[in-house]
């Protein structure tokens, strides 16, 4: 009887094995490292790889998060453009909100940087991970296009 319940307690773990980016098919030519890591460029290199990956869901993922990362960055930069602008032209303290907006703008560039290299680290090692916020909005984009 203990000779049946042996091999139970040690199964081997097929999950974490299965999740691996390089056992999933991929239709393009590049490993699924690779291309995972050549699709977080923002916004551009998410839409390209996005629209040529349609089966390997750890380089589309990665797509999607570049994708939305670099639009909240295009987004930022809008806004900072526009404030600004519009900022500049108010006397006495214009200039003093120009230089904070413009401190501001610096820094979400740093950290867009810094999250940038981040995911190209963890995509060429083959780890899927989420960039705080908009890791679980890519992820649901990414499950919900292959549902539909």
């Amino acid at each position: 009887m203990a000779d049946a319940t042996e091999p139970s307690q040690t199964p081997p773990p097929p999950p974490a094995e299965g999740s691996s980016p390089a056992s999933d098919p991929s239709s393009m030519d590049l490993p699924p490292n690779i291309a995972g890591a050549l699709a977080c460029l923002p916004l551009v290199g998410g839409i390209i790889f996005y629209i040529l990956e349609k089966r390997n869901g750890f380089v589309r993922f990665y797509a999607m998060q570049s994708i939305i990362l670099g639009g909240a960055w295009l987004l930022c930069g809008f806004v900072y453009s526009i404030a600004s602008a519009i900022l500049s032209h108010i006397p006495i303290i214009g200039p003093v909100f120009a230089i904070l907006l413009s401190i501001a703008w610096a820094l979400i560039s740093i950290a867009v940087l810094v999250l940038f290299l981040v995911a190209v680290v963890k995509a060429f090692t083959g780890v899927r991970w989420d960039i705080p916020y908009i890791g679980p909005m890519a992820r649901r984009q990414v499950e919900g296009r292959g549902t539909t």
